[in-house]
């Protein structure tokens, strides 16, 4: 048998794919995420009960933003890794951004802050457990969101991986503020971050054989 008979032999079968199958898939693991993390958030840790408030605050959409911002620069690298081919482009760069902006203010103020102060801006009440506590609320998208990335077919595999791991990372950051009762940016700047970084870490990790196809 040479070359085309086997191609049409191997497409005869072939059913055509829906259409925005992709999406769906990305959507679903996205809720999955979302309400995992929400779904670990409410047993173990409860929410703030001074929630009510805490929403008409600047501060507390400020880590929203910051968060959803990295989960949406993570979504597009992992929705472009996921696909062989397909150019990251600048999917990175957007990643840096609301990184790079928060560390930034985060030094303006230790800079500007008394140097008595300045531990306690960083440190807070809470430095021992939040970064553990946003990565326990990721597993439940991590999980999720490679088993939609392995379905896609992906060739660059600790990188999407570790995309794969920054976007669960960033949704447990998310859902975590709902808890979270430290204001101070240096705080959430650092200990936010090294949280999302903890699942990028592990999905790149574990990107090499799970996402094997």
């Amino acid at each position: 048998m040479n070359t085309e008979n086997l191609i049409e032999a191997l497409a005869a079968d072939a059913a055509p794919v829906g259409t925005h199958v992709v999406e769906r898939r990305i959507v679903s693991a996205l809720s999955i995420a979302a309400g995992g993390a929400i779904a670990v958030l409410l047993p173990v840790y409860g929410v703030r009960a001074d929630l009510a408030w805490l929403v008409g605050t600047p501060i507390f959409w400020a880590k929203i933003v910051f968060a959803l911002t990295m989960a949406g620069a993570a979504l597009l690298a992992t929705a472009r890794l996921s696909r062989p081919g397909v150019a990251i482009g600048r999917a990175w760069a957007w990643l840096a951004v609301p990184a790079a902006t928060v560390l930034l203010i985060a030094l303006v103020i230790l800079w500007l802050a008394p140097p008595d102060a300045r531990a306690s801006l960083l440190m807070g009440r809470t430095w021992r457990t939040c970064s553990l506590n946003i990565a326990l609320l990721s597993v439940p998208g991590l999980i999720a969101i490679l088993a939609v990335v392995r379905s896609l077919a992906p060739t660059r595999l600790r990188l999407t991986g570790a995309a794969a791991g920054l976007l669960a990372g960033a949704i447990g950051t998310a859902v975590y503020c709902l808890k979270c009762p430290e204001t101070s940016v240096p705080f959430w700047a650092t200990w936010y971050l090294l949280g999302i970084a903890i699942p990028t870490l592990v999905g790149a990790v574990v990107g090499e054989k799970v996402l094997r196809w």
